[in-house]
């Protein structure tokens, strides 16, 4: 089933990539904050970004999810 909004399949519900808001700070290290998801087209050619908060500051970064570490 291929959704026409973002060309996304049902079996690709799963993001390939997770969306972070990265702020520097002095002397510290950088804080990261989950903020989205990224799915790619089904052309490979792109990818559909869903953003929950909007950052003024910092940086926007996406990463490959991985599982923490424990």
């Amino acid at each position: 089933m291929t959704d026409t909004n973002n060309n996304q399949t049902a079996a690709s519900k799963t993001p390939s990539h997770i969306v972070h808001h990265v702020r520097e700070r002095e002397g510290g290290d950088p804080i990261w904050t989950r903020i989205g998801a990224a799915w790619p087209h089904k052309d490979g050619k792109g990818f559909n970004v869903q953003i929950e908060f909007v950052p003024l500051d910092g940086r926007i970064t996406l990463r490959v999810p991985t599982e923490k570490s424990k």
